[in-house]
């Protein structure tokens, strides 16, 4: 179960990850959702993560997105 401090970071991020892709956060939501990096590893993580600069963030997922096989 996702606690309100991962769910706002989550909400944060895409909000990051919308405005570097030109995406709207739905889709990034899709995006994250349907790759299973927004339960696997971005609120699995968050302990970790939750450190890191946006930038280092933005970077470090939309890496992981094109790994997946996604487009950004």
């Amino acid at each position: 179960m996702c606690q309100k401090a991962e769910m706002q970071f989550s909400v944060f991020l895409m909000h990051q990850l919308a405005q570097n892709w030109h995406k709207t956060p739905a889709e990034v939501f899709n995006t994250l959702n349907k790759t299973g990096i927004l339960d696997d590893y971005i609120i699995r993580h968050y302990d970790v993560l939750h450190t890191q600069g946006e930038k280092a963030l933005v970077e470090d997922i939309s890496d992981f997105v094109r790994e997946k096989g996604m487009a950004v």
